[in-house]
């Protein structure tokens, strides 16, 4: 059990307010924060949205070589076999890959892209390391979606994440469009956190991440931060880029189109934050969901 405060209650029997969030969204202090590729109109942004948005921040020249590359999984019997492997529940297509960056040494090289890197450390303060990647498929008419939630409830409870210091990258690796199931994020939900209800199941992951039931937000809850905020889904070609905050709220829709939809996520946490014993009690998820041992910081790649 860990010896610190859990600040972020959740998974509980019964239901706690929400309430407003005790970390920086930026972590950059003083000069610091000038000091990046982003300036301070989108570091304002991001404070205020828990998102920013780039439409083909890759060229699609890029891109392709990471195209054929998730072409090729999909045929791989060995990647479907793979522990970090997620099928569709009652299918035999590809829902996720989790670890990515270590089972392709072109995704890990992406992973240390300095144009990446160089905005990571303006928005979380100083040095990281990957939290967890993973690609998200979504065949055409047959890809389901994902629940809202917050991924830091999860890495909070499930994970050990003490604290708010993370993010997600998300790149396109397909033309994400309104039909197809894009990402769906709440704007200014990163400043609220959401205790959920119910205890976590032991290896409640090989479960969750076919079909969400613990860990999601109450309708509520939802409601009032929608009414607020309203719901944005960036859309665009391949190599555009979603950098968002962990506590943002988002999912996704089911793809009723014939266009497939896959995006790739990097997680990115500070080497401050790192994991400690999950808050909800359970014994640790598998490394592939929650990095615990390779933890150093990422050096640019170039």
């Amino acid at each position: 059990m860990n010896n610190v405060q859990d600040l972020f209650p959740t998974r509980l029997e019964r239901k706690l307010s929400m309430f407003e969030r005790l970390d920086p969204v930026v972590h950059s202090e003083g000069a610091q924060r000038s000091k990046g590729p982003l300036n301070e109109e989108q570091l304002v942004e991001y404070e205020k949205n828990g998102f920013l948005f780039f439409e083909s921040f890759f060229s699609k020249e890029e891109m392709d070589a990471f195209i054929q590359e998730l072409s090729d999984y999909e045929d791989d019997e060995d990647i479907k076999l793979s522990e970090g492997t997620i099928l569709e529940p009652g299918r035999q297509e590809i829902r996720s890959i989790f670890g990515i960056h270590e089972v392709s040494e072109r995704f890990s090289r992406l992973t240390r892209d300095p144009r990446l890197l160089e905005m990571v450390w303006q928005l979380l303060g100083g040095d990281v390391y990957i939290h967890q990647s993973r690609i998200n498929y979504k065949p055409g008419f047959k890809g389901k979606g994902f629940d809202w939630h917050s991924d830091f409830e999860t890495w909070h409870s499930e994970d050990g994440m003490p604290r708010m210091r993370s993010l997600s990258c998300s790149i396109i690796l397909t033309d994400n469009n309104e039909f197809n199931g894009p990402l769906m994020l709440v704007p200014g939900s990163h400043n609220r956190f959401i205790p959920c209800v119910g205890r976590t199941p032991e290896n409640n992951y090989k479960e969750s991440l076919k079909s969400q039931y613990v860990g999601v937000p109450d309708d509520t809850s939802l409601r009032e931060l929608m009414v607020d905020e309203g719901i944005k889904a960036p859309k665009g070609k391949a190599g555009s880029l979603v950098l968002f905050e962990c506590n943002t709220l988002h999912g996704s829709n089911i793809n009723m189109s014939c266009w497939p939809r896959s995006n790739l996520f990097f997680v990115y946490n500070h080497v401050d934050n790192q994991l400690l014993s999950p808050f909800c009690g359970n014994n640790p998820r598998p490394e592939f969901l929650g990095s615990r041992h390779n933890c150093e910081s990422l050096t640019p790649f170039r």
